[in-house]
């Protein structure tokens, strides 16, 4: 079959039987009668491990199961594509996608966003609000004995009640009244597998609630399935958490530390007359475990059907990128992967790595250059603890912040050592770094004893900058840094100061672009404006900014929900109306005329004339991270 696509994206050539069927032709044509498992998705199916649809299909696969995925099915019309393939023999797995649903839709101001990077085109309009409900709502009445798992990360950060920032409300965990049986949370290669092979043999329900890395829900009066050496946590019901802040603040706190612990409680919830049970987590994945699951046969494109439609842009985004490890142990307050990846590191073997890059140069349209060769903290790969045994009980939410944990590993030797395997591949020109990286982990204490520390930024600035390194200091005030468990921006500051030495000696021309966050709990009106005239004299490019959207099951949801911390319960401040939200944000823009008189008025109103001169004083040294010249200050502002 020729495909009609060009062949700088897809090879002029395709076999179908390549991709997991997702029609009943392709189902046919590989003489299959039956389904074992059709996985139901709110993203297009690109057969890529970035893509979480894809991954749990290829493992459920390589297990002899015959699999079917359902890509953006129509919920609105006759439900034609919910009923095209039938049911499964064994069960539905149901996914957002990539992204939670209402984060995928919505601005942190509840603005419908125009686009979605994971449809043809960035088409908006292909997945249902709360996807993950609907999806399973339509299932539960077509199939009413069908089984039916719930995975991703929407899944992942509903398990149990949580504050849902679009309806300003707390809501139930997802099992309640929405026909899903199973939630699987995090990384769920091996809970999937597990429960496959359970209903597979019929095992009784008692034996598939005892799967770890599972949320279910049973009626109260039952009692729980046995789950030895591990201690039960029953947390305050959902109408206690619903009514009082104070109890949701305090499970918080449970959650987010079990969440961090070895020896995880098994934690309860009572919703009305029942109970949503949550399962402690596999241990974290082996090395082999990684290699096995990232060397699975994926095609890396998108199937076939999409070929002569308009790209997809999360595809365009990863294409030529590599996962090195999954896992942070940064803890920042508003990111969720601490929730649904967790912040043990999971690494996989350079061989591994070095297959898949030889894989990425036979793409079409490869012309030499990987976008990313990253994880959720590009500098994290192999970052272990030196004894493990130490973590079993240890429920800190970070290993950096406040302080640098004496148990963990952080040389980057092991990182080192890949990228210049990496480099050294014939067909690579250059090996990008786009994931963003923690500078904390080499700017510290241990840099004058450790080499690989201090050479890991002169390796990355020197051979894998895209003529941008993109960082998150996310603030500059220490106080609203140390709400979100970021360092302190004198850590920033002395990066920039190694960006532009290494830049200058190897004779490049790159820019330093930092992240900031405005509206974070913690942040006031009058942090942003010292943020503001913080960095206006460096000239910094403020054009990575995002106002703070709370999602669920994050410390940073919570501090804003409640206006209480979790872990002492002390007020915390919080913008939460939408002017006072905008005018956060127009501090990174106050060069704009149409956001200059509104910054000034609020000067004004807080009594801070002082830091007019500040603000809208001129500055240059943007991109080469040099200071600039006293002299240069007086100048010209710099375009926000």
């Amino acid at each position: 079959m020729t495909a009609p696509s060009s062949e700088r994206h897809y090879p002029t050539r395709v076999d179908l039987d390549a991709w997991l069927p997702t029609s009943v032709k392709e189902v046919e044509a590989r003489g299959w009668d039956e389904l074992d498992v059709i996985l139901v998705s709110g993203d297009a199916y690109v057969d890529h491990p970035a893509f979480g649809i894809a991954v749990i299909g290829r493992v459920l696969e390589r297990a002899g199961y015959r699999v079917a995925i359902l890509p953006q099915p129509n919920w609105r019309d006759d439900l034609r594509d919910f009923k095209k393939l039938g049911p499964p023999r064994l069960f539905f797995g149901v996914s957002a996608g990539n992204m939670d649903s209402m984060v995928n839709h919505y601005t942190a101001n509840r603005r419908l966003r125009s686009n979605d990077a994971f449809t043809p085109g960035g088409r908006a309009g292909y997945r249902p609000d709360r996807a993950l409900s609907v999806y399973a709502g339509i299932l539960r009445v077509l199939y009413p004995q069908a089984i039916i798992i719930a995975g991703g990360i929407e899944a992942s950060l509903r398990r149990l009640v949580h504050y849902d920032y679009w309806a300003d409300a707390v809501h139930p965990g997802i099992l309640y009244r929405s026909g899903i049986d199973y939630v699987v949370y995090g990384a769920g290669e091996k809970a999937i597998l597990e429960l496959a092979r359970k209903i597979d043999r019929q095992a009784p329900v008692e034996e598939v609630r005892q799967t770890p890395q599972i949320a279910y829900a049973m009626p109260q009066d039952y009692p729980l399935p046995a789950w030895p050496d591990r201690e039960t946590i029953a947390l305050h019901s959902f109408a206690e958490s619903k009514r009082e802040k104070i109890h949701f603040s305090q499970d918080f706190k449970i959650i987010e530390q079990e969440s961090n612990t070895l020896a995880t409680a098994r934690l309860t919830q009572s919703h009305g007359k029942m109970n949503i049970v949550v399962n402690p987590p596999h241990a974290p994945a082996t090395m082999a475990e990684m290699d096995a699951w990232y060397d699975l046969p994926y095609t890396r494109l998108p199937h076939p059907r999409y070929w002569k439609k308009p790209l997809i842009p999360a595809f365009e985004m990863i294409r030529f990128s590599v996962t090195l490890h999954r896992g942070c142990f940064g803890g920042c307050a508003f990111c969720t992967i601490s929730a649904h990846q967790g912040k043990h590191v999971c690494s996989r073997s350079p061989a591994s790595v070095l297959r898949e890059v030889e894989q990425i140069i036979a793409m079409p349209g490869f012309t030499g250059y990987l976008s990313d060769l990253g994880g959720p903290s590009a500098n994290m790969y192999r970052m272990e603890p030196v004894k493990r045994s130490l973590c079993l009980t240890c429920r800190k939410p970070s290993c950096i912040h406040p302080l640098l944990c004496r148990n963990i590993d952080i040389s980057h030797a092991p990182l080192l050592e890949l990228y210049q395997k990496v480099r050294g591949v014939a067909g690579i020109k250059k090996a990008f770094i786009g994931s963003g990286i923690r500078y904390d982990l080499f700017l510290n204490e241990r840099s004058a004893q450790d080499p690989s520390l201090p050479a890991y930024p002169r390796e990355l600035i020197a051979h894998h900058v895209s003529g941008r390194l993109k960082v998150a200091p996310e603030h500059t005030r220490d106080a609203v840094l140390c709400v979100i468990r970021k360092p302190s921006f004198g850590k920033f500051l002395e990066l920039k100061k190694i960006f532009a030495r290494i830049n200058e000696a190897a004779g490049l021309r790159q820019e330093l672009i930092p992240y900031f966050i405005s509206s974070h709990p913690g942040c006031t009106l009058e942090d942003m404006a010292e943020l503001a005239a913080e960095t206006r004299p460096m000239g910094l490019h403020l054009e990575q900014v995002q106002d703070f959207t709370p999602t669920p099951m994050t410390l940073a949801s919570v501090l804003f929900h409640t206006g209480l911390d979790p872990y002492t319960l002390k007020p915390v401040y919080v913008a939460k109306k939408p002017e006072e939200k905008l005018l956060q944000r127009s501090f990174f823009f106050a060069a704009k005329p149409e956001e200059k008189q509104k910054v000034i008025r609020a000067l004004r109103r807080m009594r801070r004339e002082d830091l007019i001169p500040k603000i809208f004083a001129s500055g240059r040294g943007r991109s080469s991270g040099k200071d600039p010249e006293p002299r240069q200050r007086s100048r010209k502002a710099p375009k926000a």
